[in-house]
């Protein structure tokens, strides 16, 4: 079974690009900067997920 901060943090990350670039093509840096914040948060919390995942499974 899949950690469910592994699915949000996934969508997260994504989420984050996708303003990150739109941010990029408008000239917008609020959107841009928010976006990189929000994609390296979403990353982290994917990785968090992995770690959960890793340590179920090894108990297991």
């Amino acid at each position: 079974m899949v950690d469910t901060d592994r699915i949000t943090g996934a969508a997260k990350e994504l989420g984050g690009k996708v303003q990150g670039a739109v941010g990029d093509l408008t000239g917008s840096q609020r959107d841009s900067a928010e976006g990189r914040a929000r994609e390296a948060a979403g990353k982290a919390e994917n990785l968090y997920g992995q770690a959960k995942d890793t340590v179920r499974d090894a108990a297991e």
